[in-house]
């Protein structure tokens, strides 16, 4: 008997709680009242003596003590359910990875080609959860990552899968018609003249100085019109907009290649900014991998 540790309940009731913010929305994720999550976390920090939360009228915040145990506890947590995923799987269906992924790569290049290897592999179970940024294996519950950086990532090892190798401007074709018919096109190849007069630009959040390294790499002045366009998260935001007509965004080739082939989207100048990353697949140095892990990344280095 492990007396030192805390009633898993209540383990999972601080969790939902820390991270959502709220008892009541944890009550709603995980099937209970509000008063039996409330009980638990209350029942937790009586055991523990230490105030998880401090609580201003009807909101929760975590102590810094809280903060800091909800995420040894997430983790924990997330080990359990992997680990039990993984069981299930093998006995019932197999072999399972859980893979994190960027989110972009994933749903335009990735899920649609995991059909061929279900069908090559259908006792291997592959899930995705999403990852924008580094992370350390040691603090999250998956076997690899799909990633996109400037290299391997330190302590871990695995491959380049292929580089990004430019991102290039993309509009609606009414947009760059409109463009046309102005002489922007034109006025592109001029020294220090404005390249894409009157369209909004679209920025990527996580990528801020795209647009201003593609105005330095092509010899024109990167002033407020181009800079004060909308932040978007994620590339698939930034297509959407282009899609509907919002303005211009700077797209990885590989990415909007099909549209621009399909015509549902131009460039409306020929210029591209040249980039040094690439996607890769990692996993930890130190652990081995397992048979599942290995098929999928030869099968990844295959697709790429």
């Amino acid at each position: 008997m492990r007396n030192g540790i805390p009633n898993l309940s209540a383990l999972q009731a601080f969790e939902a709680s820390a991270r959502l913010g709220s008892f009541s929305r944890a009550a709603e994720e995980l099937s209970l009242t509000h008063s039996a999550v409330y009980r638990q976390v209350a029942s937790l920090e009586a055991r523990l003596g230490v105030e998880l939360f401090t609580r201003v009228r009807r909101r929760i915040v975590l102590t810094d003590h809280g903060a800091e145990y909800a995420g040894r506890i997430r983790h924990h947590l997330d080990q359990i359910e992997k680990d039990t995923f993984g069981l299930v799987s093998r006995t019932g269906m197999g072999r399972s990875i859980h893979i994190a992924v960027v989110p972009t790569l994933a749903t335009t290049w990735l899920i649609p080609r995991l059909a061929r290897f279900q069908e090559a592999q259908p006792d291997i179970t592959v899930s995705l959860s999403v990852r924008t940024l580094p992370f350390q294996f040691k603090d999250q519950p998956f076997d690899g990552a799909l990633y996109h950086g400037d290299g391997i990532w330190p302590g871990t090892q695995g491959a380049l899968l292929f580089p990004e190798r430019e991102l290039v401007p993309v509009c609606a074709p009414h947009l760059a018609a409109g463009l046309a018919e102005e002489g922007g096109a034109a006025r592109a190849t001029e020294r220090g003249a404005a390249p894409l007069p009157g369209l909004m630009h679209l920025h990527l959040a996580s990528r801020p100085d795209a647009w201003r390294q593609w105005y330095t790499a092509n010899n024109h002045v990167y002033g407020p019109q181009a800079a004060g366009g909308p932040r978007y998260e994620l590339f698939t935001m930034v297509m959407a907009a282009v899609q509907a007509g919002l303005g211009v965004g700077l797209m990885p080739r590989f990415l909007a290649q099909p549209a621009l082939d399909a015509g549902t989207l131009v460039m409306p100048v020929p210029q591209s900014l040249a980039v040094s990353q690439g996607y890769y697949f990692g996993y930890p140095q130190r652990s081995e991998r397992s048979g599942a892990l290995r098929v999928f990344e030869d099968w990844l280095r295959a697709q790429a």
